[in-house]
């Protein structure tokens, strides 16, 4: 079918990344796309095959299969595929094969290489690859938006000096803005009310409207919090209004700015081992998803971000086992708190109940489980009041079956084992993920080395384990688009927990099994794995960056729902994405699944 260079650039023009380029660029890249007619049922190029370049389908219906013979994609009009073998060096690490009369755009791989070079759009486009670590949080890396007071208390013009004061005192605030029809026409702040009401002796009816500043100086939620502080300086305010578009988006003041400054993971750490009850430390915890605002508005990775939010809950676990010696008195045997779930893992966000367990010593004895007792309840209901909210499953100390000898918990283990059942699975998951938080720490040492090595010399039980962990799927849609949840609450969401990072935790713990990696935290089990030969070289890259991309897109997402004063969770509309961004998640959805597929089928994408 012959296209013209007209309508080939038309075309392009209709398609992410290329309508990112200029028209010049575009008639220069238009002639260098091969034009392929492929029969319905015809390979377009098999696993392994050395691939001639990127392809874009004009129109017609391509099936993309994984290394297991899989469908992991059915791709339409306008989607791209195999710039994953060519970034990772010119083979095919899929199979692609035409299941309709289909017309396909070639740019041959010499070709697309000299694109990625030139055009930095386009390379950040199709190269997935982790980027490199950004500035930590500064207010010369941090926009506005991220920093100001969303929904700022307005008045109109009419209101009265008093009434505004009032309206001030009433919200703890030093300012009020003044709107008409949500334009803004001034701001009324405590300073004005003294120098210009109050100094002059005016009366208290007196309108804002003559004693406001009006017009005043205003940012976009576009600008970096060195760009307020400077204005700050320069005029001699403490208030900004965030305008864009003529609307009022929010206000940022000088409180915002040392408070940004101020709030820290170390700063928090250090108030909650500090704290004398658990209520003193609720208000500390209560400023964790601001800390995940900024840590994330700073270019942190999500690995780092979780790990500082984790560190606040772990300082909380010990100074509650701390307060809870003060209280009861010292342990009469020793004894390890464990924590698993996302705080064994390290990777707490802002959504997070808590999981643990005690290791009492085999010295125990039946009298000492009163004293044990009310030390786990005491740290549970403290992490309770913390925000860590009880586990639905009673995955916790509280409960007597997780507040055992270690003896017991040898035989919990051997019997999961040993005898892998459904119930066993899911506990047997939740304890590999253990990490010791206070006590003695020799209590776990020689448990996890035991385990590590019955469990993956168990065919049967990593088999049993691998298919557990196979049941959480990333939510793809065969037809190029996502499967969103379709009923409920969070109907046409993704589940970024269940559905997103839960697939590549599950992986990962599989592969620390096998190679018997005493690493917790996904990341780094990913990374110990592919060390360990568990997992190709290939098929940890792409691993990786599939699951930093879902991790930190899971992050942005209770970021932003923070900032909008609402409670963090997991569920992501993909309407709320752009374009690039839903390219790029389904991809990372589409190597987790690729992975899931080898692993099921007795692989282990060794290459």
């Amino acid at each position: 079918m012959p296209i013209s260079e007209i309508e080939l650039i038309r075309f392009l023009s209709s398609v992410h990344p290329y309508d990112s380029l200029e028209q010049a660029r575009l008639r220069d890249l238009a002639p260098r796309f091969q034009v392929l007619s492929v029969q319905a049922g015809h390979q377009i190029y098999g696993l392994e095959d050395e691939l001639a370049g990127l392809y874009l389908v004009h129109h017609g219906e391509v099936e993309v299969s994984d290394a297991n013979g899989m469908a992991v994609s059915i791709l339409g009009p306008r989607n791209s595929f195999g710039e994953r073998g060519l970034i990772r060096g010119g083979r095919a690490v899929t199979s692609a094969v035409a299941t309709l009369e289909t017309v396909l755009l070639l740019l041959p791989r010499a070709a697309f290489d000299a694109l990625m070079l030139a055009e930095p759009k386009v390379a950040r486009f199709f190269d997935r690859r982790r980027p490199e670590p950004q500035s930590q949080n500064r207010l010369t890396t941090t926009r506005v938006e991220s920093i100001m007071a969303a929904n700022p208390v307005t008045c109109s013009a009419g209101l009265t000096c008093q009434g505004a004061a009032q309206l001030m005192r009433d919200h703890c605030i030093s300012s009020v803005c003044i709107t008409e029809d949500d334009g803004l026409l001034g701001i009324l702040t405590t300073r004005d009310l003294t120098e210009k009401h109050l100094a002059q002796g005016l009366p208290l009816s007196t309108p804002v409207s003559q004693v406001m500043t009006r017009d005043p100086l205003t940012l976009p939620p576009s600008a970096i919090g060195s760009d307020v502080l400077h204005a700050m300086m320069e005029c001699h305010i403490g208030h900004i209004p965030i305008v864009q578009n003529g609307e009022l988006l929010g206000i940022i003041t000088q409180t915002d700015l040392t408070r940004f400054q101020a709030v820290s993971s170390a700063e928090l750490v250090a108030a909650v081992a500090r704290a004398s009850s658990a209520k003193d430390m609720a208000r500390v915890s209560a400023e964790i998803p601001r800390l995940l605002v900024q840590l994330v508005a700073g270019g942190n990775r999500h690995e780092v971000v979780t790990r500082l939010i984790t560190d606040i809950a772990d300082t909380a676990t010990r100074r509650l086992l701390s307060l809870a010696e003060a209280k009861l008195g010292p342990a009469p045997v020793p004894y390890l708190w464990l924590a698993c779930g996302s705080q064994g893992r390290q990777e707490q966000t802002g959504v997070s109940d808590q999981d643990n367990c005690l290791i009492l010593s085999d010295q125990a004895q039946p009298a000492h489980d009163a004293y044990f007792a009310a030390l786990a309840q005491f740290v549970c209901d403290g992490l309770n009041t913390c925000g860590y909210v009880h586990c639905p499953g009673d995955m916790m100390a509280s409960n007597p079956r997780w507040r055992q000898p270690l003896r017991i918990w040898r035989e919990y283990f051997a019997g999961w084992i040993r005898k892998p059942g459904p119930e066993a699975q899911m506990l047997a998951s939740v304890m590999f993920d253990l990490r010791p938080i206070g006590g003695d720490k020799t209590l776990f040492e020689g448990l996890q080395a035991q385990v590590l090595a019955s469990a993956s010399a168990n065919s049967i039980f990593t088999a049993h384990m691998t298919s557990n962990a196979l049941k959480h799927t990333p939510p793809l849609g065969l037809l190029r688009g996502f499967a969103t949840i379709r009923s409920g609450e969070h109907r046409n969401t993704l589940d970024m927990k269940h559905n997103g990072v839960v697939p590549v935790t599950d992986l990962g713990r599989i592969y620390a099994l096998q190679a018997r990696i005493k690493a917790v935290n996904t990341r780094a089990r990913l990374e110990a794995a592919a060390a360990a030969g568990a997992i190709s070289p290939s098929g940890a890259r792409d691993l990786i960056d599939a699951y930093d991309l879902i991790a930190q897109t899971r992050l942005e997402h209770q970021a932003q729902l923070v900032r909008a004063a609402q409670v963090p969770d997991n569920y992501l509309a993909p309407s709320d994405l752009s374009d690039f961004e839903r390219s790029h998640l389904r991809d990372a959805f589409v190597v987790v699944k690729t992975m899931q597929s080898a692993l099921g089928h007795g692989t282990s994408m060794l290459s």
